[in-house]
C-alpha cells in the first residue's frame, strides 16, 4: 500500500502539486480563522443561580433562599458537584454538571426547577436567576469611561453611571458573542422620598399608603379602544413618573375633597443613589466603567474585534467631552502568547533547516526537508478548524520540528544515499525517468520503518486523549494538535516528498557554477561533521559494548537519582503568563 503511494505521487506529479495548493490555500484560511486563545479554558460545565436580597442578612439568606435552591437541585440527572456562598443580601449557588451534557440543556433543566421555586421562596426574598453563559475566561475587555481633560468637573458619579448604563450598556449589549455587560462605580440614580413623620401622624396616614400612592401612580395603563366614524380610537392612559414634581403631585388620599400630595407630607423630594459597598477605582481616583463578558465557546479575537469596533461608534454618541478608556483587553494577552510561540516556533524551524542543511550536504534536500514544516501546521491547522481545536500556548508549544521532519529526512537520505550508489557503480545518466526510480526506491526502501515509527509516536500520544476533568481539557488540545501534525508529515511523506526529491534532487553536472561549487563545499563540511562525530561516537561505543555491567550500572543509578530529584521538584499548574 505505502509503495503503491509513493508510486502514484511521483508518476502524477501535477495532481500532488496541486492538492499542495490546495492544502495550502486551505490551511491559510484556516489558521486565519480557527479559534484562538492564550491557554485552554478548563471551567467546568457549570450553572450559577443568583439570588438578590438586598435587606436580608446571611443567617437569612441561607436559610431561606440558599436551601431551597440547593435542595431542589439536587437532584437534577447529571449533576456532580453543588456549591454555594451566602452572603449579605446574595445568594450563588453552583451546580456542576457532567461535561458530555453540554451548556444548553443543563440550564434548560436548572430553569425547570427554578420555575418550581416560586412557592418555596418566601415574598420578597428575592427571584432566584441564573447567571450568564460564560466561563472563568469569559471577561475579555474592561474599559473605563473618563472625562476628557477640561471637561472633569461637567459629570458627577451619578451621570457617568447612567450614561454606562443607557447608552454604553445598551449598545454593547446587542453584540454576537457577548453575554453580559457589568456595570461598575458610580452612583445609580434614584428618586428619593424623604418623608416628614409628624406630618404623616397629623395627617393619620400611614407610610404603607404612601407606598401604594407611589406604585399605583407610576404606571401606564390601556383602554383598549372606542370605534367612532368608522374609526378605532386607541386609548391608554400615561402615569410613568417624567419628574420630580410628577412625584410632588401625587395623590395620597383626600380630605373634605381636598387631596393630600407627597409634596404635603415630604421634606423634600430629591435625585439619590443606591447604598454603596464598595468602589470602582483607577489610578487611586474613582471611576465608572464596565465588564465585558464573552459568550462560552466563542472566538475571543473575533469578539473583541467587534467590541472595539462597536465602542468606535458608542464613542461618538457620547455626551461632549467624554471618552472610553480601555483597561483590559485579552487580545493583547492572546497576541503576545502566540507571537512568543510563534517566534519559538519560527527560530525552531531555522535551526532544524540549519542543522538539516549542514548535515545532509544537500542546500536542496535541506529545503525539501525544510518545507514540510509550514505544510504539516497548515494540515494541523485545517484539522484543528474541523474538529473546533483551540489554538493557545499549549496545543502550539506541543509541536515538535524534530518529530515532524523524521520522516522526510530518512526519504531525502535514502535519496542521496541511491544517487550516491548509482554514481558508484558508472556513469549514469539522471534524466527525469531515472530520477523517478531513484526517488521511488528511496522511498519505498525507507518510507516502511519510518512510517511504523510515526505511527507509534501517534500511539504513544494517544492515551491522553482519555483523559478527563481539568487534566483532559488542559492536554487534549496539545494531543489533538500534535497528532494532527503528525498525520499531515505521514501523508507528505508519502506524497509530497518523493515528488519533490524526483523533481529537485538530480545531481548537479556541471559543478563548476556558483550553485554546484556551493553544494560540493556543502557536502564537503558535511563529511567533516559528520566523521568528526564518528571519530568520537566510535570508541565510545565499543567502549560502551565492553563494559555492559559497568553502563547499565551507571543508568539504573542515574535513574534513581533523577527520581529522587524528580520528587524533590516544585511544581505549579500552569506557567505564569
Amino acid at each position: 500500500m505505502i509503495n503503491k503511494i509513493i508510486a502514484f505521487s511521483i508518476n502524477n506529479k501535477f495532481i500532488i502539486g496541486l492538492l499542495t495548493l490546495a492544502l495550502i490555500g486551505t490551511g491559510i484560511w484556516s489558521m486565519m480563522t480557527v479559534n484562538l486563545g492564550s491557554v485552554p479554558d478548563i471551567t467546568n460545565n457549570q450553572v450559577q443561580v443568583i439570588t438578590q436580597s438586598p435587606n436580608l442578612a446571611t443567617e437569612d439568606i441561607e436559610q431561606f433562599v440558599t436551601y431551597p435552591v440547593e435542595l431542589s437541585m439536587g437532584n437534577l440527572p447529571g449533576v456532580t458537584e453543588i456549591r454555594s456562598i451566602s452572603r449579605f443580601g446574595l445568594s450563588v449557588v453552583t451546580i456542576v454538571f457532567k461535561d458530555d451534557m453540554g451548556t444548553y440543556l443543563p440550564r434548560q433543566l436548572v430553569q425547570e426547577k427554578l420555575n418550581e421555586l416560586g412557592e418555596t421562596i418566601p415574598d420578597k426574598f428575592g427571584s432566584p436567576a441564573m447567571g450568564p453563559i460564560s466561563t472563568g475566561l469569559g471577561q475579555i475587555y474592561e474599559y473605563t469611561i473618563k472625562p476628557k481633560e477640561g471637561y472633569e468637573t461637567e459629570y458627577s458619579p451619578m451621570e457617568l453611571r447612567t450614561i454606562q448604563d443607557w447608552i454604553i450598556k445598551r449598545q454593547l449589549t446587542l453584540l454576537e458573542g457577548v453575554v453580559e455587560v457589568n456595570s461598575f462605580g458610580g452612583s445609580i440614580k434614584q428618586y428619593e422620598v424623604a418623608i416628614n413623620p409628624e406630618k404623616l401622624n397629623s395627617m393619620g396616614i400611614s407610610i404603607s399608603e404612601v407606598y401604594e400612592a407611589l406604585a399605583r401612580n407610576n404606571v401606564n395603563t390601556g383602554g383598549a379602544y372606542i370605534e367612532k366614524n368608522k374609526m378605532s380610537n386607541f386609548i391608554r392612559g400615561e402615569g410613568l413618573i417624567r419628574s420630580l414634581e410628577d412625584i410632588r403631585k401625587i395623590a395620597i388620599t383626600t380630605e373634605n375633597s381636598i387631596p393630600i400630595t407627597i409634596g404635603d407630607v415630604a421634606e423634600d423630594v430629591q435625585f439619590g443613589n443606591q447604598v454603596r459597598y464598595g468602589a470602582f477605582t483607577q489610578d487611586g481616583e474613582e471611576a465608572v466603567g464596565g465588564i465585558i463578558m464573552m459568550l462560552k465557546g466563542a472566538n475571543p479575537n473575533a469578539v473583541i474585534q467587534d467590541v472595539k469596533d462597536r465602542m468606535a461608534e458608542v464613542e461618538k454618541s457620547l455626551p461632549e467631552g467624554l471618552t472610553i478608556e480601555p483597561i483590559i483587553d485579552r487580545s493583547e494577552l492572546i497576541a503576545r502568547t502566540t507571537d512568543t510561540v510563534k517566534t519559538n516556533l519560527l527560530e525552531g524551524a531555522l535551526i532544524v533547516i540549519f542543522a538539516l542543511v549542514l548535515l545532509l550536504g544537500s542546500l536542496r534536500g535541506g529545503l525539501i526537508t525544510a518545507t514540510t514544516i509550514p505544510l504539516s501546521l497548515l494540515f494541523a491547522f485545517i484539522l484543528m478548524k474541523q474538529f473546533n481545536v483551540w489554538a493557545n500556548l499549549m496545543s502550539l508549544g506541543a509541536i515538535d520540528f524534530g518529530i515532524i521532519i523524521d520522516g522526510a529526512v530518512i526519504i531525502i537520505e535514502g535519496t542521496v544515499y541511491e544517487i550516491q550508489k548509482r554514481i558508484r557503480s558508472g556513469k549514469v545518466k539522471f534524466n527525469q525517468a531515472k530520477m523517478d526510480e531513484v526517488a521511488y526506491d528511496a522511498g519505498s526502501t525507507m518510507m516502511s520503518s519510518a512510517f511504523f515509527g510515526q505511527i507509534i509516536i501517534l500511539i504513544v500520544f494517544t492515551p491522553i486523549l482519555f483523559l478527563t476533568g481539568v487534566e483532559g481539557k488542559m492536554f487534549k488540545p496539545m494531543a489533538y494538535t500534535f497528532g494532527f501534525a503528525m498525520i499531515g508529515a505521514i501523508f507528505l511523506c508519502l506524497t509530497y516528498v518523493p515528488m519533490m526529491s524526483a523533481l529537485f534532487m538530480k545531481p548537479i553536472q556541471n559543478k563548476k557554477n556558483w550553485f554546484g561549487r556551493f553544494e560540493r563545499w556543502l557536502e564537503r563540511i558535511s563529511d567533516k561533521i559528520i566523521g568528526g562525530i564518528q571519530r568520537v561516537y566510535m570508541p565510545l561505543l565499543k567502549g560502551a559494548l565492553k563494559l555492559k555491567l559497568i553502563v547499565v550500572g551507571a543508568a539504573a543509578v542515574l535513574l534513581v537519582l533523577a527520581g529522587f530529584l524528580f520528587s524533590r521538584m516544585g511544581g505549579e499548574f500552569v506557567p505564569q503568563l
